[in-house]
């Protein structure tokens, strides 16, 4: 059902699984911060790619299979120049329309969504799933599930990290997912009690390392990716979770509303509920929708829907 391929990004080699499908469209797709593609979109592409679609799913530099050094690090500059790699590297698999080409991701990578959309408006259709669209904002909310002296720690240890990056040291980690008190990327319920069931049930990517270095975790909360959604000219589907407490509702409904094509899906429950009890909902309208803009063989359906404009 699909096989390794590996294209460059700046001077280095990412890997992605390749799905080859038949109706000559494709979706590019990543997993979401540090998130490597097989726990971040195999529920996804397998549905994808099912209905015909081909796909494309891809390691970020530095994490997964792909190269590059130090591990474990996220910077936004370098995963957005990753994105313009996969899309135009997508366009050269065989079976693959140039044209018919549409990109999907969630949480932090579905904000950067908005920006690689904006920068491409050739791409026939966008999909950002419960998008970390204002970083500030969200960062303001996961402190009210966070101890203060927790947090004054991940911001040490962020600084520290940075600091020894300027002289060669290897990144100092923390985990994507902890307990409050813990230092930890998020502590949020939803995380909490959804992130490890949604993606890693019962262990099933163990090669999966569920840490970044704290210089990126501390970079990401300044990052408002929404901002750029007013400059979107493709169709842009907005998916988003109205409990969503790690990456939250409202900014990202915002930012689909100020896009021209934007289309906005809410949905009930957490940041992870696309993966679990909403899978089938959430998928189903990503499926019509890329249907309806890559095929245009049937009209999106109207239900649990609200159009942005």
């Amino acid at each position: 059902m699909r096989e390794k391929v590996q294209f460059v990004s700046g001077d280095v080699e990412c890997v992605a699984w390749h799905y080859p499908g038949t109706n000559g469209g494709c979706v590019v797709m990543a997993g979401g911060f540090a998130v490597t593609k097989e726990p971040g979109t195999d529920k996804f592409a397998e549905r994808f790619h099912q209905a015909g679609f081909s796909v494309l799913a891809f390691d970020y530099r530095h994490l997964g299979e792909s190269g590059g050094q130090p591990r474990q690090v996220a910077r936004v500059r370098e995963q957005l120049a990753d994105w313009q790699a996969a899309i135009a590297f997508a366009a050269t698999l065989p079976e693959v329309d140039p044209a018919k080409i549409a990109i999907w991701a969630f949480s932090l990578s579905g904000g950067y969504i908005f920006q690689v959309a904006a920068r491409n408006p050739h791409l026939a259709a966008a999909i950002a799933q419960t998008p970390n669209a204002d970083g500030p904002a969200a960062s303001r909310n996961a402190i009210r599930y966070q101890k203060p002296l927790a947090m004054l720690r991940f911001t040490g240890r962020g600084i520290l990290d940075a600091l020894g990056s300027l002289v060669g040291r290897r990144p100092l980690l923390v985990p994507l997912v902890g307990q409050p008190g813990n230092v930890a990327l998020l502590t949020t319920p939803d995380a909490i009690s959804g992130g490890d069931l949604a993606l890693n049930p019962d262990n099933k990517y163990p090669d999966w390392q569920q840490a970044v270095a704290a210089r990126s975790a501390l970079r990401v909360t300044l990052y408002r990716p929404g901002r750029f959604a007013s400059r979107v000219q493709v169709p842009l589907m907005v998916l988003v979770c109205d409990q969503d407490k790690s990456a939250l509702a409202e900014p990202a409904a915002v930012a689909a509303e100020r896009a021209p094509r934007g289309e906005l899906v809410r949905l009930p429950g957490g940041h992870y509920e696309p993966f679990l009890t909403a899978h089938q909902e959430a998928v189903e309208a990503e499926l019509a929708f890329l249907r309806h803009h890559l095929l245009e063989d049937k009209p999106l359906p109207a239900v649990g829907q609200e159009l942005s404009s």
